[in-house]
């Protein structure tokens, strides 16, 4: 995003020039306001007090799409100890988890306290700018971990760019198994429907730098910061997938696309893929590509 240089054509040509916020809590305020639309995280709290011998206050918590729980640091500029200091507020975390869940079960009740991914806690910094050894330092970590800079442009602006995302630990996606020596025969309509899932997995991931795949009992969600596609898993005939995608600018077509707006369903997102062959994830591409610009 320092590199990205914005014009205003109202009156001519006139460069936008960027800027950072006066103090660090007019970042976190904006953030904290509109934290599901700008890092796809229900907000939970502000200045969380964590209990221990060496104290300390945890800018913002939250809980994202996939029932993560996340820890999200501010600096109005750089800062080479934004990174240590969340790695050290997410420990305290993981080692309290009564604690998160009691805040989870009052902001948001006791159905999403009982649903919460321990396996994948996040840690998203947004600060003014990050250096070259802070990318390198988050993927040597076992942890998820979003570097995220910001820049205001003019009074009614502000960009978000991801420097740097690392899942903590891999996730299974779902391939096929090779049959043990007599063991049963795995027919071909499953072996084909795994080989289909593993190559959507492939073209997720593959769509750009900072996709990361994070899995659940029901389905693995593939994220940059928001999740742009979830995949459940394969069926005996078919595939579905859910994108970000809006249904409405999209010429839906029977048995392959489908608005499943307001309708209960695994995952994220409003479009429905049903994908059963290889031509299917050729169809699905330019819509797979849709929904990752738009996370």
């Amino acid at each position: 995003m320092v590199g990205l240089k914005l014009f205003n054509l109202e009156s001519g040509v006139t460069e936008v020039v960027p800027r950072l916020a006066e103090v660090e809590a007019d970042v976190q305020n904006l953030v904290e306001a509109h934290m599901e639309v700008m890092l796809g995280v229900t907000f939970l709290a502000s200045e969380y007090v964590i209990g221990c011998c060496d104290g300390g206050r945890i800018d913002s918590l939250g809980l994202d799409e996939n029932g993560a729980p996340v820890v999200v640091e501010y600096k109005r500029g750089t800062d080479a100890g934004v990174i240590n200091q969340g790695l050290y507020y997410m420990a305290w975390l993981t080692a309290h988890k009564d604690a998160f869940r009691s805040l989870v079960r009052d902001r948001l009740g006791a159905m999403a306290a009982s649903q919460i991914l321990w396996s994948a806690p996040r840690l998203i910094c947004v600060a003014g700018d990050f250096t070259r050894y802070d990318a390198h330092a988050v993927r040597e970590h076992r942890r998820s971990i979003d570097l995220v800079r910001y820049r205001y442009y003019g009074s009614d602006h502000i960009g978000l760019e991801t420097v740097a995302s690392v899942t903590g630990s891999p996730a299974a996606s779902w391939r096929v198994r090779p049959r043990a020596a007599g063991g049963p025969r795995v027919r071909r309509r499953d072996e084909g429907m795994a080989e289909l899932a593993a190559a959507v997995d492939e073209t997720l991931i593959g769509l750009g730098e900072g996709v990361t795949r994070v899995q659940r009992k029901q389905y693995a969600a593939y994220q940059r910061l928001r999740n742009f596609a979830c995949v459940c898993p394969p069926q005996q005939t078919k595939l579905l997938v859910y994108l970000k995608a809006d249904p409405k600018a999209v010429d839906l077509v029977a048995g392959f696309t489908r608005d499943v707006t307001g309708l209960g369903h695994h995952g994220t997102g409003d479009l429905e893929l049903q994908l059963s062959t290889a031509r299917d994830l050729e169809r699905a591409r330019d819509l797979f590509r849709i929904s990752y610009a738009a996370a």
